[in-house]
């Protein structure tokens, strides 16, 4: 039984940063790539950055490339979702993703496994 664990989320003011990390148990987490989605009131859930199984490979939303980076560290079955210089249209429910294959995917039907979310609202 794969487990997803995100913590980090909260408030955080307009330009501010976050540290977004997700605890990943039950298969080999170096096989799989990971990823980043959120879901915004009213709106549907939108994928904001994968990377694959090594790291080697990051995928993002134009709207958060050059703001969000998403390392991991295979060693500890971790990943991360770092956000800076925030913005309000940033607030939303962050999920973290387990995909199906040890390659990037690009959409929520790719996914294999969820975590439960974290909430971050980003005040103006």
């Amino acid at each position: 039984q794969v487990q997803l664990v995100e913590s980090g989320g909260g408030l955080a003011q307009a330009g501010g940063s976050l540290r977004l990390s997700c605890a990943a148990s039950g298969r080999i987490f170096s096989a799989y790539a990971m990823g980043w989605f959120r879901q915004a009131p009213g709106k549907e859930r939108e994928i904001v950055a994968t990377i694959s199984w090594n790291g080697d490979s990051t995928n993002y939303k134009d709207t958060v490339k050059g703001r969000f980076t998403i390392p991991r560290g295979n060693a500890k079955k971790v990943v991360y979702l770092q956000m800076n210089n925030l913005k309000p249209e940033d607030t939303a429910v962050y999920y973290c993703a387990q995909g199906r294959h040890a390659t990037m995917w690009s959409s929520a039907d790719g996914t294999d496994y969820w975590g439960k979310g974290t909430l971050v609202t980003v005040s103006s």
